[in-house]
């Protein structure tokens, strides 16, 4: 009995030790929270005497960006070996001894034509912007103001004049035989209207006051008004330029030259025996593309495949 109740004894005074502990311990977290929230409370109440300071600000630089380049409204400079012809014909006009203008003849549907100044005796190129309905030149003619193409425009190919007086950079339209006469999809195009060409494939054609010329294989085709075509066969002519009373003729294949042959012919009164007179030749000219010649005065203009020359003495020295 007696050491039963020892037992019991012992029991209860552990249970009130582990009370003591416990509230012991309770008291002194109330204790350790009320110290932090003083210390919170100091930190952050305000601050007597002493000027604020500076509202901090942010600056970026920010990071630099390309200036765009500014667009030319001309081209640049072109080889004299750039520009293709999708109808094998090239056409060639001359201002003076420095000015000239050429073009690659092509075709309706055809790739994209080209139109091109030069400033400097051909030694480069300028390409000038056409009209979007522009699907192929038929026919260039420049003078010291103004130039102007025969050109077949829009879906349907209509043959019209263009002319600008600004070098190319805006066009109007232009009155009818500005341009000289061209070869379009349905025959030759003169000031007076379409005409059915005298030859299967015409390669080029000139219309003066009162003469009309066409190039056709070794041959040329002439008449005066709107009379009958006369045959007057030249072995190896590729091209005609207007020279008053003559015409200006460009061979290739002469005994006496290797390159391309400068020659005259009179523009009047052709007949089957017309012969042409040699005046020089261009040694250094490609033969083996299109040979266009092209007058102004005494100079006088070759473009030969990939080369052009010019001579200022009615192609007799080049």
């Amino acid at each position: 009995m007696t050491s039963g109740r020892g037992a019991r004894g012992l029991g209860g005074s552990l249970s009130r030790n582990a009370l003591l502990w416990i509230a012991a311990a309770v008291v002194l977290l109330v204790v350790l929270d009320v110290v932090l929230v003083a210390v919170a409370l100091g930190r952050t109440a305000p601050q007597d005497g002493g000027q604020p300071g500076p509202i901090p600000t942010f600056t970026s630089t920010p990071s630099p960006r390309p200036t765009p380049s500014a667009s030319s409204t001309a081209a640049a400079s072109a080889p004299a070996d750039a520009m293709q012809s999708s109808s094998g014909r090239h056409l060639l006009t001359a201002v003076d001894g420095s000015v000239a203008w050429r073009a690659s003849a092509g075709v309706c549907g055809g790739s994209g034509e080209v139109l091109q100044h030069t400033t400097d005796g051909g030694a480069s190129w300028q390409s000038v912007r056409l009209g979007d309905d522009v699907e192929s030149i038929l026919a260039l003619r420049a003078t010291s103001s103004s130039i102007s193409m025969l050109v077949a425009a829009g879906p349907d190919c209509e043959v019209v004049v263009r002319t600008s007086a600004d070098d190319g950079a805006t066009w109007s339209a232009g009155t009818a035989g500005a341009a000289g006469a061209g070869i379009g999809p349905d025959g030759l195009v003169l000031k007076t209207g379409t005409v059915d060409p005298p030859c299967s494939d015409p390669t080029e054609v000139f219309q003066g006051d009162y003469t009309t010329a066409v190039i056709c294989q070794d041959v040329m085709e002439w008449r005066s008004g709107t009379g009958a075509w006369v045959e007057a066969p030249m072995q190896g002519i590729r091209s005609l330029a207007d020279a008053g009373d003559r015409y200006t003729i460009a061979v290739v294949g002469a005994d006496d030259c290797d390159g391309v042959q400068i020659a005259s012919v009179g523009a009047a009164k052709v007949t089957r025996t017309s012969t042409a007179t040699a005046v020089g030749c261009d040694a250094d000219a490609d033969t083996d593309g299109a040979v266009t010649v092209a007058r102004s005065g005494t100079n006088v203009w070759v473009w030969a495949g990939k080369s052009v020359a010019v001579s200022s003495d009615g192609g007799a020295t080049w």
